[in-house]
Parts: C-alpha cells; structure tokens; sequence
C-alpha cells in the first residue's frame, strides 16, 4: 500500500529562515500536489542549495519516491532524519521506499522507529503488518493490522491485510470475517477475490464463486480464471 506522503503543510517559514529558500519550499510543495514531481525536486533542491532542512530533504524525497527512484529517496530521508532524528514521518517513508526496495527487514526497524516516535500511527503499523507478511510472519502482521485497526477502525485496507494473513495461518473462517468488513467498508475487488477463495476452501463453493465474479466485475482479470479452475 502506498501512503499519501505529503503531511498537511505547516508554514515552512518554521523550518526554514531564508526567504528564498522558503519560497523554493513552497513552490516545491505546491508542485508536488499537483504531481509535477520532477519540478518539485528541482525547487526543494535549490531551497537545500540555499538552506539545508531536515523537511526540503523530507519532500525531496517524498517526489523521487513517487518517480520511483526509491534509492535517492532513502538518500534524502537519511539526511532528513540526520537534521531531526525525531521525524517520525522522514521514517516512516524511508521504510516505504525501503520495503518498495523488498529491504523488509529495513523497513520494520524502520516502522519501529516511527511508531516508537508516534504511536498513534495506524498506517505504520499496517506498513510494518505488510512487511512482516513479506517475511512470513503472519502471526506478528496479524497483530500490527489489529493495532491499526484499534487506532481507526475503517480501516478497510486493514482488515483486508489481515484477513490475508488469517488465510495463510489456514484459518478461513476468521479471514472471511476480515474480507467481510474490508467489503462493507470499501468494496473492492482484491477482498472479494480474497474472500470468495476462503470460501471455497471451506466447501461454499457457490458463495465462493459468487464473490470470485464480483471481484472480476471490479476490474480483476484474474477472477475469472480462477473462476474457470475451480467454479466449472
């Protein structure tokens, strides 16, 4: 899952003391909302040319983050982590890029940090719920997607996550209860595809085939071959 990575802007004027590195700041930022992350990153870095901030280092890499180039934007997220070692934000995208890199185990010690810095992190413990998953520790993701889920409880994407993971611990029942809400809260086609395969372990081969071919009617392909391995 990718997070929204930009935080509500408070006035750089807080972070930064020269004028025109705020303005570059600002500009950047304003680029970056619309997406024009090449042109975010020329201006944040002219702000860094002029004054050096752990936050235009922080939205310097939150935009090659979102070109992908992951490995820079560890680079910027290390130096903005090296201004303020209490940005929890700055670690919890560096453990984005990180995982996006399949570094897991980064990326954990990564989330560690951010929760440790922010408890009420419901994404972060959702991020590090995923990357343990990555490394088949279902058990420990299961308990990250229940903690971000205590911390806000629409989080469908959540219990989606841990509805996976009950799967792979083979406990169907309990995953069918996670898609079940991850449905009511935002339907989408990867829960039902998740649900209707439950489903059909466990012998409801109608309702399982029936969510299967939801999960096509929302735009997943896949659905309908599963469908002709196991519904026909």
């Amino acid at each position: 899952m990718k997070r929204i990575l930009l935080p509500v802007l408070i006035s750089l004027s807080f972070f930064c003391y020269s004028q025109r590195a705020i303005d570059y700041s600002n500009r950047g930022y304003s680029k970056g909302k619309l997406e024009d992350y090449h042109g975010a990153i020329q201006d944040f870095t002219k702000s860094i040319e002029l004054e050096p901030t752990a936050l235009a280092y922080y939205f310097r890499g939150y935009a090659k983050s979102n070109l992908e180039d992951y490995r820079g934007a560890i680079q910027d997220y290390n130096k903005s982590i090296e201004l303020n070692p209490e940005y929890a934000d700055a670690y919890y995208n560096r453990g984005y890029s990180k995982a996006a890199l399949e570094d897991y185990r980064g990326s954990i010690q990564d989330y560690n940090k951010a929760i440790e810095l922010y408890p009420k992190d419901a994404l972060a413990y959702n991020n590090r719920g995923i990357s343990k998953a990555k490394l088949e520790d279902y058990r420990g993701s299961i308990q990250d997607y229940t903690k971000a889920i205590e911390l806000y409880p629409k989080d469908a994407l959540a219990y989606n996550n841990r509805g996976i993971s009950k799967a792979k611990l083979e406990d169907y029942r309990g995953s069918i209860q996670d898609y079940t809400k991850s449905i009511e809260l935002e339907p989408t086609a990867y829960a039902y595809h998740g649900r209707g395969l439950s489903k059909i372990i466990l012998g409801d081969i109608d309702g399982g085939c029936l969510d299967l071919s939801k999960a096509g009617e929302l735009g997943d392909e896949t659905a309908y071959d599963t469908i002709r391995d196991l519904c026909n």
